[in-house]
């Protein structure tokens, strides 16, 4: 009767794959989603009354005032006509592209 049994030491080069793999993720998924989710934090709570911003939805405006609570604001769309938004609401890749003069859809080709 033959028992097969794992060679001394294979049990190792298991964990070692494991834990490999894991590090793999964090490097490319988990890192880079935690860096862009900071950036959007710090953009956000760095927004002034003035500053020309796009929303989520595309729509164009200026921050005429922060409301108290925090977490809203009014975005002038025209002279004289203002919305309330969430600042969650506002796209930084698409406000960034606002700045530079450029179109998103063209910076994701470059």
């Amino acid at each position: 009767m033959f028992l097969l049994q794992a060679p001394p030491g294979a049990g190792y080069s298991q964990f070692i794959l494991i834990g490999g793999m894991i590090l793999v993720f964090w490097l490319f998924f988990i890192r880079p989603q935690a860096k862009r989710q900071k950036l959007q934090k710090t953009f956000i709570s760095d927004l002034q009354p003035g500053d020309q911003v796009v929303t989520i939805a595309g729509i164009h405006g200026r921050i005429s005032r922060l409301n108290e609570d925090g977490t809203t604001f009014e975005l002038e769309v025209a002279r004289g006509y203002t919305m309330r938004m969430e600042r969650s609401s506002i796209s930084m890749e698409m406000t960034q592209a606002l700045k530079k003069g450029v179109t998103p859809a063209v910076a994701d080709k470059k």
